[in-house]
């Protein structure tokens, strides 16, 4: 893992796995029904602070794609290897808890699939394939930025998950002290 990759223009750079990432989402959020896409992007429930940590949160996001689109892979190398799998199985993942929230009733939280194990599993399997995007590329400052993003996109959580409080009221509640925030921690 080298701290600053060297950059260029290549065939062989980290956009591969990003586009597949996002054909990949951008075929499923056609495909859902328009009320799933309008419920996954539902913005109720977020202060001016939280709108703004978003945005700022933006910011390392687009310069760790940027870094990433102009950084060649590490093929052939164990970081590439570690990348892959764990962008396989954070892909895999994202893909799977978006068929569970699709699936989940407009009246109902997502309570089935990986919901049963993290109350936020699109978010959780999205950083992981990042992370593995970033190990492949072998980018330490990718890392960093990705880090920095992903801390400052946990007020958008809480946000969602006040929106969520409001809307589904107490069998939300019971759940939240059912299942962990992130697989690991409440």
């Amino acid at each position: 893992m080298e701290r600053i990759p060297k950059l260029e223009l290549g065939w062989l750079n980290g956009w591969i796995p990003l586009c597949l990432l996002y054909v990949t989402y951008a075929i499923l959020l056609k495909a859902f029904p328009r009320d799933v896409v309008a419920r996954l992007y539902d913005k109720s429930g977020r202060s001016k602070t939280q709108t703004v940590c978003i945005l700022v949160a933006a910011l390392p996001h687009i310069a760790c794609g940027v870094l990433i689109l102009l950084t060649p892979l590490k093929i052939g190398t164990a970081v590439f290897l570690l990348g892959m799998v764990l962008f396989a199985f954070g892909l895999v993942g994202f893909v799977l808890a978006l068929f569970n929230f699709r699936d989940t009733p407009l009246d109902q939280p997502a309570t089935r699939g990986l919901y049963r194990v993290s109350r936020n599993p699109q978010e959780f399997m999205f950083t992981i394939l990042w992370l593995g995007i970033c190990f492949a590329v072998g980018s330490g400052v990718a890392l960093l930025l990705l880090i920095a993003a992903r801390l400052c996109l946990h007020f958008r959580i809480l946000a969602e998950e006040r929106a969520c409080l409001k809307r589904y009221g107490d069998s939300y509640r019971s759940y939240t002290k059912r299942v962990p925030r992130y697989f690991l921690f409440f």
